[in-house]
């Protein structure tokens, strides 16, 4: 039985950090398809790069000369560089998305990492619950992020999660973050089960966070414990999926979860029955992880 002061105190936690954006935003089209939203203040930045962009009040578009995929990748590389140098995308990670409209399709172009949210570009990640059956019930591990990292440093995580680099599918991005996050190897990660997909929008310091999770159960053997290969985690506990929902209404502090873990986490706790369904919050629970923002 969950505490009946802690559901309440989830919601109000997850609806403040999955609100809608609170300003109007700036449509990023190709060919009139929308790929990002950016806020007022960033269209107006990169109305300079004239070369590049097109901007006005209503949308931002590509200039005359970057009408090839080659051309926009190569064009928004040399604005990203800028808007870096300026300090104003999270640190760099050299590693690019694919830019579609919409989840599928052909990639128009190609972003760096770093710039994705100042644009608002749609991006993808792969996140896994890591299950154990233990005698007093499922657990998970949960992992905590290095105090170095560019995204929510030193927050509690899920056991595995990580974006899908240009290029990549889902299930090569689950096997390289498994081995890479926890030291499970490519046989085991291959068993990960894909449970469903999770999109997030909200608005960030850093810009927009447009993001679609690709959800996997992992179910490990009791004796399992992780082991960090690129020093992205640094410390991992295993949490029994009852206690859960206490950890997940933390909104701050050293026991705090991301966001975007903390909707995975919900997830599964709906999935696996440890949030009733007679629970007056649980349609709210359900439509978040259902539909997203």
């Amino acid at each position: 039985m969950i505490d009946a002061r802690i559901l309440p105190a989830l919601h109000a936690r997850l609806a403040a950090a999955f609100a809608p954006p609170s300003v109007p935003l700036v449509r990023f089209e190709v060919d009139a398809a929308r790929v990002g939203e950016l806020t007022p203040g960033r269209a107006r930045r990169v109305a300079a790069f004239v070369d590049v962009l097109d901007v006005d009040r209503f949308r931002v578009t590509f200039a005359r000369d970057c009408a090839s995929a080659d051309a926009r990748t190569e064009g928004m590389d040399r604005v990203a560089r800028a808007l870096a140098a300026e300090g104003a995308l999270s640190a760099w990670r050299d590693e690019r998305y694919d830019v579609r409209a919409g989840e599928a399709g052909a990639p128009l172009f190609r972003l760096e990492r770093a710039a994705a949210r100042y644009f608002g570009i749609r991006t993808q990640a792969v996140h896994v619950n890591g299950l154990v059956d233990q005698d007093g019930g499922a657990a998970t591990w949960i992992a905590r992020r290095s105090a170095t990292k560019a995204i929510d440093p030193g927050l509690l995580d899920n056991l595995v999660g990580g974006g899908i680099a240009a290029g990549a599918t889902a299930g090569q991005t689950l096997i390289k973050e498994a081995w890479e996050e926890a030291g499970i190897d490519a046989a085991t990660a291959s068993r990960a089960q894909p449970v469903g997909m999770l999109r997030i929008r909200r608005l960030q310091p850093d810009g927009l966070q447009h993001e679609t999770i690709h959800v996997h159960d992992l179910w490990l053997p009791r004796e399992f414990v992780p082991r960090n290969q690129d020093g992205e985690a640094i410390e991992h506990r295993l949490v029994p999926l009852a206690a859960l929902p206490a950890q997940l209404a933390q909104d701050t502090g050293h026991d705090a979860l991301t966001a975007d873990a903390s909707l995975v986490a919900l997830d599964a706790l709906i999935r696996l029955g440890v949030i009733d369904a007679d629970d007056a919050l649980y349609p709210w629970f359900a439509a978040l992880c259902g539909e997203g923002r």
